[in-house]
């Protein structure tokens, strides 16, 4: 039986070696998604213009929402709890795929030269496409409305990145355990539903009583949304020692998640 090495170093080299399937597998996914529609790709661009005008509406119109630190406009409230879904948006699209990655994909484990650790990675920058559409959207807002973004700006790639090894650490581990455990999807479905309202999306850390604020920290999202608007909006820089801890952390869990992933998958042939 094939043997599936369990080191970080194999798990960088498994992505690397692999790198024109992924280039392949993600233009095929983002392309597919809009295959066929009158307006293609297009609806990458309208679909968050079009929630950022709704969730503007609902919170500032109707439920005449602010920020706590802000100024008070529309627009401003608009821009802020947008830089937070589009974090929040990243983190449920591949969480919510996760366990049906190899479920939906039956065809590949049988085949042994096919890589299965690729299909989160592929799932992950199919997703950031979508993500760097709606950053683009903010920023071309934030330009009209305000001006030249604050230059904190550049430090969203490394606020991202360890975001980007939790979500492949927990991707790993959920389509491994989807193959095993059918009801995990529908059980990630509410946890990922009940974290948007328990991560500071619709609402500042400052708004939350204070002696409940440290269990937020609790929520791996919160700490991301938090630098995202900072860097994005306020123009504050990211604490250097909370992102440096995140960067360890991230860096365990995305290990743990591949270990766990190759561990199990000699047994996806039998349970498929």
């Amino acid at each position: 039986m094939r043997h599936f090495s369990i080191s970080p170093v194999e798990m960088i080299r498994n992505l690397w070696r692999s790198r024109g399937l992924i280039n392949a597998c993600v233009r095929r996914e983002v392309l597919g998604r809009y295959r066929g529609s009158f307006l293609g790709l297009f609806w990458s661009f309208f679909n968050p213009l079009f929630m950022l005008v709704v969730y503007t509406f609902v919170f500032s119109v109707i439920f005449k929402a602010r920020w706590g630190s802000g100024s008070g406009s529309k627009t401003e409230f608009a821009l802020v709890l947008f830089a937070g879904l589009i974090i929040y948006n990243l983190f449920a699209e591949c969480v919510n795929r996760a366990p049906s990655l190899v479920l939906s994909n039956p065809n590949y484990v049988s085949k042994v030269i096919f890589p299965l650790e690729i299909l989160p990675f592929v799932g992950l920058l199919s997703a950031l496409y979508h993500t760097a559409i709606s950053l683009c959207v903010w920023l071309i807002a934030y330009v009209l409305l305000f001006g030249i973004p604050h230059v904190t700006v550049f430090y969203l790639p490394l606020i991202v990145f360890p975001f980007c090894l939790l979500i492949m650490g927990i991707g790993w581990a959920l389509s491994s355990l989807g193959v095993f455990l059918r009801d995990v999807s529908q059980v990630i479905g509410v946890i990922t539903t009940v974290l948007s309202f328990l991560s500071p999306v619709f609402y500042p850390v400052s708004a939350i009583p204070e002696a409940y604020r440290h269990l937020i920290y609790f929520n791996p999202l919160t700490l991301i949304v938090e630098q995202t608007r900072d860097a994005l909006f306020w123009g504050k820089a990211p604490d250097l020692t909370m992102t440096l801890a995140y960067w360890i952390a991230s860096m365990g869990i995305a290990w743990l998640g591949f270990a766990w992933f190759q561990a199990t998958r000699k047994g996806f042939a039998d349970v498929l």
